[in-house]
């Protein structure tokens, strides 16, 4: 029964404090009484400042919380290809007057070209493989001449005219655009480009490549001239299907993962394709032969009810075109390109299609582009080509959390000796006065960088997290001690605190029940002023490296990685937002503290 009063008198308290409709005191319609919960709450929500504030911080709030189930992270992401892509989703952005004049479309890392019946060439997309070389300066002959083929490497584009007449322009640090004399003026069969390297096929199946030759192995054995029916270019070889039907690497290097052909693969093969690390054959039956390194699930060819008859290769996808006109793809599906569009799954009519690194573009017969993959980032990537914006949220969940568990540890320990200093005095309140001075005169970011440093490298990554989270904890409720000292300093005095001792009530009883829910107003102000500080706090540690390193995300780290002259003035995005997102939560939830400061104080409601 006791319980139950107690329990009774806590609901009742809440009400009285929070809830109260404002009866009427009598029959005659006198003034509604307020509580005083309700009157700090009509105080604040006519606040625009802080409620301006409170709006932004809780959206953000839902991002951080609820964005990485949509923005899922992967902490072992790297990917040479989309280093420091600028902001944008336009890398598919096919010009719409020229899709039903399509003859070919390269897709690029973060670019695509096109080429029309005319032999003119377009382009799209993040075309800037250096901070000089952007590869939408198409030199003016090459505008000028008739474009029979094109191929797009890493970072340069190949074009040959009708009279096969050799054009290259782009990055040639590496030799990429140094066209061999040899092959100009063939008869062109295939022209593809790799990573770094490029390779022309004529028709009577001599390859000819060049590039970088330390990196790939784009030679050939003349034994295979003139026997070669197609290439497919990976990143680092090549690999070749031979007019008898059979795959063989013509390449010289042994060690490669594409020289140890699979068996079965000495006939009946019509289609070689690549990725970036593995290859493919296609045979006439239908069937699909992978090898390689498929560390992206390359190699797990999906079943389907009818006969592949066509094989695309992208970076670390495949994709295939069926007998019924439908369309699967299969490997790596970070970005959506192997999720293919419900209009070309099954008795699509398709005219033109092509796949390359994480885009895939079909066009129909009556001309209808449908593209799905890599569109771009809002946000960028950075210097090992993760997505900026997925970063920015897994890492704002991890830098509030942080905040959040500090504040509530340090509050619960500032709460208790606060209560216990205030209400005792004495020698009780001397102690714990002590105490929080000596805390409190303590260099916090110094101590902090020590003890971190010190501790951390014992720890994990996530144990790191947590110490960071007690470290701030116990280093920061000397503020919330000193606001609940003063309080209950106060209190004790008053008429209800001295009834409660007269009927026998226990201390801890008067302590926490009586006196301790009459200043959470005061508590909650400081405990959002606090958040931000230790949100602060640990956004300096990781800025400093003490704190959360990569590859886990923090809005601190994030600025950390951007610490560099270069990154600054020709990266902008990778310092602007995580220092807007940062810079705008801690504005916000300063603005929610003072309006909650202004709805508690009495003074501030009669103004």
């Amino acid at each position: 029964m006791r319980e139950q009063r107690k329990a009774s008198r806590l609901v009742t308290w809440f009400y009285r404090l929070f809830v109260n409709p404002g009866k009427e005191i009598d029959a005659l319609g006198e003034d509604q009484i307020t509580s005083p919960g309700k009157q700090m709450l009509k105080s604040y929500l006519h606040n625009k400042i802080a409620m301006t504030g409170t709006i932004i911080f809780l959206l953000t709030l839902l991002l951080v919380l609820v964005g990485p189930y949509f923005f899922p992270i992967d902490l072992s992401y790297n990917d040479v290809t989309q280093m420091n892509v600028t902001p944008g989703m336009d890398m598919m952005k096919v010009p719409s007057s020229i899709v039903g004049n399509i003859r070919e479309i390269e897709p690029g890392n973060t670019f695509g070209f096109g080429l029309t019946e005319d032999g003119r060439i377009y382009c799209w997309g993040k075309t800037k493989v250096t901070n000089t070389i952007d590869l939408r300066d198409i030199p003016e002959e090459v505008q000028n001449a008739s474009i029979a083929h094109i191929a797009v490497g890493s970072d340069h584009v190949i074009a040959v005219d009708g009279s096969g007449k050799l054009y290259a322009w782009g990055n040639g640090r590496l030799k990429q655009l140094d066209v061999p004399r040899s092959a100009q003026g063939r008869t062109v069969k295939q022209l593809d480009a790799g990573m770094q390297y490029s390779a022309l096929l004529d028709e009577n199946g001599e390859l000819v490549l060049w590039g970088n030759e330390n990196a790939t192995d784009c030679k050939v054995k003349k034994a295979f001239q003139g026997q070669i029916s197609q290439i497919a270019c990976a990143d680092t070889a090549y690999i070749a299907l031979l007019k008898d039907g059979s795959v063989a690497y013509t390449g010289f290097s042994i060690n490669n993962v594409l020289a140890d052909i699979p068996e079965g693969l000495d006939t009946g093969v019509v289609q070689v394709a690549a990725t970036a690390t593995t290859a493919a054959a296609l045979k006439a039956d239908g069937t699909v032969v992978v090898w390689g390194n498929a560390a992206k699930g390359e190699n797990r060819v999906p079943e389907t009810g009818s006969r592949i008859v066509r094989l695309y290769g992208g970076r670390y996808h495949y994709t295939a075109q069926l007998e019924d006109g439908g369309v699967i793809c299969w490997g790596d599906n970070t970005h959506g390109q192997s999720t293919v569009p419900a209009a070309v799954t099954t008795n699509a009519d398709i005219r033109y299609m092509t796949s390359g690194c994480y885009q895939n573009y079909v066009i129909t017969s009556d001309n209808k582009l449908i593209t799905w993959g890599l569109k771009g980032y809002l946000c960028g990537t950075d210097e090992m080509g993760r997505d900026v914006l997925t970063r920015l949220i897994n890492g704002g969940r991890i830098t509030m959390t942080v905040g959040a568990v500090s504040v509530v540890i340090s509050l619960f320990i500032g709460v208790i000796l606060g209560c216990c200093a205030g209400y005792f005095g004495g020698v009780t309140d001397m102690v714990v006065m002590r105490l929080s001075e000596v805390v409190n005169s303590l260099p916090f970011l110094p101590l902090a960088m020590i003890l971190s440093s010190v501790l951390g490298s014992r720890v994990s990554q996530e144990g790191k997290i947590y110490l960071i989270m007690v470290i701030q904890g116990f280093l920061y409720w000397t503020t919330s001690c000193r606001l609940v000292r003063a309080q209950v300093l106060q209190a004790r005095e008053n008429e209800y605190v001295v009834a409660a001792r007269a009927m026998g009530e226990k201390e801890s009883s008067i302590m926490f029940k009586q006196i301790l829910p009459n200043i959470l107003s005061q508590l909650l102000v400081t405990a959002t002023l606090s958040f931000a500080s230790c949100m602060l706090t640990e956004s300096s540690l990781s800025y400093l490296g003490f704190g959360v390193v990569a590859p886990t995300p923090t809005w601190g780290n994030m600025l950390k990685g951007a610490n560099n002259s270069i990154v600054i003035q020709q990266f902008w995005w990778r310092w602007v937002f995580p220092a807007v997102v940062f810079g705008l939560c801690t504005i916000c939830i300063n603005l929610m503290g003072d309006g909650m400061r202004d709805a508690v104080d009495p003074k501030a409601l009669e103004r």
